[in-house]
Formats: C-alpha cells, structure tokens, sequence
C-alpha cells in the first residue's frame, strides 16, 4: 500500500525521574537526544517531521528545526494528546495517509521502522512496534482517519493508548533485542549510563529484524 509518513516524536512527558528536564534535550555522546532521533527518522518519513510538545517552542529550536505542535485539548492528557496533534497535522497537509508516533527518550530506533510498519498495515488502521515480549504502544502508525474517533475518545476521558488500539485493531510487528533493544528508552539515570555505553563503544545496528 502506498503511504505517506509524518514523523511524530513524543516530547511531551514530564521527565520526572529526570528531575522534570526536557529528556529529549539532554545529551548522548555529546548530541542531543532528539537530534539523534530525527537522525534517524528523518530519511524514513517522505511527509517530514514534526514534535509533540507543550511550552515554549523555542527550547528545541537548536536540536529541531520541524514543527512543534501543542495539545489540542485541555488537561494535558498524554500521549494520545500528543498523537491527536500528530494526526490533525497531517490531516490538514492534506497529502499525509499516517503518522508514525515515536516516544522521544528512545535514541536507537530502527532504520526499517517505517518500511516494516507499513508493510504490516491491513484492515486495522494501526501498526504497533514490539520487541522483547512486549508491545511499543507510542512506537506506532497510525490513520490519520482516526483523528475524529481519538478526539471524541479523549473528550469522554479515557487516556490510555493500549485501550484505544485495542478499539480499533493493530498489526504487530516484532524486532529483536539483541544486540541492543531499539526501543529502549531512557527514562533514569542508569538508562542514560547504559546509553553512553552503547554509543561510545559502538553504533547501534540498524535492527532489520
């Protein structure tokens, strides 16, 4: 099926074991992380890149130069709000079929994110990365002809992305661990020293699965 990717990186979160920092702005191997995301996903989305982020914009100015879109309802609800912005996006671009969401504190994503998702999509309007036995819920591509559904489903006040995939069906799609989880995201300290680690001693494979 041809599709046509926005790539969404979810920066929205607190980063409390972090210290309440912008996780995304802190340094691994001396760049940013979210440089190194955007690195990465930036050859596999043809449609662009835009971040889901509250506050002022300015403070990704030097590690992002897409985009940044703001919740589009109150109340800060999480990632559902961030990826309702991602969809309304692309929606109004008016060429973008999905968006892939990816969580922001995960700086080795793989290459064939994309291209293994799409190839997965079939009646279910949503594709879930996995890995490890478990399912990457924020590590997604999505309809944007599921903006109308989600914005109704966060305006009842339910929150959780699993429960709204289970609603409407996904694809699956796994990756392999070793040698490093891509999806592995650093959400403490000791993340951050595994990371360092990884970068410093090699680069990450590709993870084609």
């Amino acid at each position: 099926m041809a599709a046509s990717v926005l790539g969404l990186i979810l920066a929205g979160g607190l980063g409390r074991r972090m210290g309440g920092v912008d996780k995304t702005l802190l340094p691994l191997g001396g760049r940013p992380i979210l440089a190194r995301i955007a690195e990465r996903l930036r050859p596999q989305c043809p449609a662009g890149l835009a971040l889901s982020a509250n506050g002022d914009p300015a403070r990704f100015a030097e590690a992002f130069d897409g985009p940044v879109l703001p919740d589009s309802v109150p109340d800060l609800p999480g990632p559902l709000a961030g990826i309702l912005a991602g969809l309304e996006y692309g929606a109004a671009s008016g060429d973008v079929t999905h968006v892939l969401s990816v969580p922001g504190d995960a700086p080795f994503l793989p290459e064939n994110l994309v291209a293994r998702l799409v190839a997965s999509l079939g009646p279910a309007p949503v594709a879930v990365a996995a890995s490890g036995g478990r399912e990457h819920y924020t590590a997604a591509l999505w309809s944007v002809a599921l903006q109308d559904d989600l914005r109704a489903w966060l305006a009842a006040g339910e929150r959780r992305v699993g429960a709204f995939i289970a609603r409407h069906g996904a694809g699956v799609v796994n990756w392999p661990t070793e040698p490093v989880d891509p999806f592995l995201n650093l959400n403490a300290p000791e993340d951050f020293a595994r990371a360092e680690g990884i970068v410093s001693n090699c680069s990450p494979p590709s993870a084609s699965g």
